[in-house]
């Protein structure tokens, strides 16, 4: 049985001298041929992957937010590696003849960079009351991937700031650990000096985030700090409080993280991955994010 590095130098030699791609691009190919190596499992496995295992594959890009364009690139690199197994006869088959490219005029979210969400973070006036709760709110938004209702239900209770976890409910009710940067955590302990005056109402007490009467935040006040800070910021693009978590999506998967750990991040489910979220381990979910999320990188 040939290893993988065999495969590998196999299929680098292919891509420079048969199709005469450049350094960059065969690292590109590289990159995106180890997003479905780890889907898989092996590269072994490679070899009886089919039609419906690709398009489940492309369907879960889709889920994360990764633009078609993203999309296209990726499918084209797979092709491309279908098409050497093809001439080396390590298959009969190509898997990838049937999967459709993504419609590249499909409307899709919006994805900040990491230069505008740090430009959006720079730009919260600190010197009013809340400007620490936004910046807390915001770096919690993007750090964690939440979605704006679980920002706003986020529950002091259901942090575990030495551990660098927080406990999450999702939609349905259903409870999932995230792990929370280190950077996250500093501005919730700084935004917990300012909460500390605040005349708390009850029934409110728990809530990580309040407004100035010291009741939970609703969804559209994020939606209004948001859009307001992003037109301060110069930022021309229509962005929301979802735009934070597809950009914390596509940074982690552009930056290498595996797609199955960051569809657990987000508390994706559905009938094919409800049986990967049972089995994996949350140590190393928590080493996917801390080593590929932006906001971790030392």
């Amino acid at each position: 049985m040939e290893t993988t590095q065999h495969w590998l130098k196999k299929y680098i030699a292919f891509l420079k001298l048969e199709k005469s791609l450049s350094t960059n691009t065969v690292s590109a190919y590289l990159s995106d041929l180890q997003k479905i190596i780890d889907y898989v499992g092996d590269t072994q496995d490679l070899l009886k992957i089919k039609t419906a295992d690709l398009e489940t594959f492309f369907c879960q890009l889709r889920d994360v937010g990764i633009h078609a364009r993203s999309q296209a690139r990726i499918l084209s690199g797979v092709k491309a590696f279908y098409k050497f197994l093809i001439i080396e006869d390590y298959i009969q088959n190509d898997p990838t003849e049937l999967v459709d490219s993504p419609k590249l005029g499909q409307h899709l979210p919006e994805v900040l960079s990491l230069n505008e969400i740090d430009a959006i973070l720079a730009g919260i006036d600190l010197s009013v009351k809340e400007g620490q709760r936004n910046k807390a709110m915001l770096e919690t938004l993007y750090s964690c991937g939440l979605r704006v209702s679980e920002l706003v239900h986020l529950k002091l209770s259901n942090c575990y700031f030495e551990e660098e976890y927080i406990m999450v409910e999702g939609k349905g009710s259903k409870q999932r650990l995230v792990p929370i940067s280190q950077r996250a955590i500093h501005e919730i302990q700084l935004w917990k000096y300012d909460r500390n005056h605040l005349n708390i109402q009850k029934g409110s007490e728990d809530y990580v985030f309040l407004n100035r009467r010291g009741a939970g935040l609703s969804r559209s006040m994020v939606f209004r700090i948001i859009k307001e800070q992003a037109a301060l910021a110069g930022i021309q693009k229509t962005i929301s409080p979802h735009t934070f978590r597809h950009s914390f999506a596509t940074h982690l998967l552009e930056g290498g993280a595996n797609l199955r750990v960051i569809q657990q991040m987000l508390g994706h489910e559905s009938i094919q991955t409800t049986e990967i979220y049972t089995h994996m381990d949350k140590t190393y979910l928590r080493e996917q994010i801390l080593s590929f999320h932006p906001r971790n990188q030392k």
